[in-house]
């Protein structure tokens, strides 16, 4: 297991991460820095927990409003070959 300094609005955030997820997690980092800044910059200084829960709010709302993925064409075969293999057991 690895540790990882994440800053985030001027503060380290020391994280465990499986060995070889170090880059990922540090990408990730940069993306609540971002939004953290973006959240700071519209509605002023905050006290670090109040940022924090406007900062996880402001995330799971993203989540929760980003669209499905749509099935691509290699789902669909897959889910074609299935219901054939259904079709079949239950035929039999």
């Amino acid at each position: 297991m690895s540790v990882v300094s994440i800053p985030i609005v001027n503060k380290n955030y020391p994280m465990g991460c499986e060995d070889g997820q170090e880059a990922r997690l540090i990408e990730l980092g940069r993306m609540v820095d971002m939004r953290a800044r973006e959240i700071l910059s519209k509605i002023g200084p905050l006290p670090e927990s109040s940022l924090l829960a406007t900062l996880c709010i402001v995330l799971a709302d993203e989540i929760h409003n980003r669209p499905a993925p749509a099935a691509t064409e290699a789902d669909l075969k897959e889910i074609l070959a299935r219901i054939r293999e259904i079709k079949h057991k239950i035929a039999q």
